[in-house]
């Protein structure tokens, strides 16, 4: 079935549950850009942010394109982002805008860093803020699965762990499980269109029906056959169609199951698509 036959049969407009076009290779051709993801159906996006100094120009993608909603955060990767002062900011910005429907993306990456204190010491207390708020938490989780079950399980067992999304699903069936077991979802993208990428493969075959969603993840991990170039809204088909043929799933069922999914997870704002 190619994506054209495809997007004829769609009863449920895509979500790109997790995107970056505030980055500036969208500068020259971002009409073009939301043109396309209209064209294939895809009805919201969800913007994340890896820094404060980003919120303004996210909210202004917000103000241009009605159908992005967004998240307020600080990626693990970024300390240098934290301050004092962040989760106030945080707050602030999470309260002003009924559009904000997340906290993150924020998490633990042990693939880029070993140091586990300067991400811990940025992590807790975005946990703590989606708990204050009642929002779910965007989560990267990067060759960190086991330090980021033993945070998450603590917080359980003191009814201080907020829902969420592991984004970008790379990982085991097996860490899958343990995050599942947790009442997170699991999130794919382009990389579970990678011929190699056979855990994550694995992954999107037995995840329950109702804890997935698709994202993008764009500019990066560009699914196949556009792999190594800028990706975009759009290609979310091509993730949604590899989960279906993984599955056994007409895509029909995939695209109305992952919107359902994320519009579970992240409230009204994302609703009628």
């Amino acid at each position: 079935m190619t994506t054209a036959v495809a997007l004829e049969s769609l009863e449920a407009p895509l979500i790109d549950s997790h995107c970056h076009i505030v980055f500036r290779n969208f500068d020259d051709d971002l009409e073009e850009v939301a043109q396309r993801w209209r064209d294939a159906g895809v009805g919201r996006l969800l913007h994340a942010c890896v820094e404060p100094s980003e919120i303004p120009a996210i909210r202004a993608l917000a103000d241009r394109f009605p159908e992005l909603r967004y998240s307020v955060g600080v990626h693990p990767l970024d300390p240098e982002h934290w301050a004092a002062d962040t989760q106030e900011v945080l707050r602030q910005a999470a309260k002003a805008d009924s559009r904000v429907v997340a906290i993150g993306e924020l998490g633990l990456d042990l693939f880029r860093t070993k140091d586990l204190g300067p991400q811990l010491a940025m992590l807790r207390p975005q946990l703590d803020l989606a708990v204050e708020l009642d929002l779910p938490v965007i989560i990267h989780c990067r060759d960190a699965a086991e330090p980021m079950l033993e945070e998450l399980r603590e917080r359980t067992l003191r009814g201080v762990c907020p829902r969420g999304v592991m984004h970008c699903w790379s990982g085991t069936p097996e860490e899958m499980q343990g995050f599942l077991e947790l009442g997170l979802y699991i999130s794919f993208s382009g990389n579970v269109t990678f011929p190699k990428a056979t855990d994550t493969h694995a992954c999107a075959q037995s995840v329950p029906a109702d804890r997935y969603l698709v994202e993008t993840d764009c500019p990066f991990l560009a699914p196949v056959p556009r792999r190594g170039k800028r990706n975009e809204p759009s290609y979310v088909m091509a993730v949604a169609q590899r989960l279906s043929e993984l599955r056994g799933e007409p895509l029909t069922v995939v695209a109305q199951q992952s919107t359902r999914n994320a519009c579970t997870l992240f409230g009204a704002a994302l609703h009628n698509v």
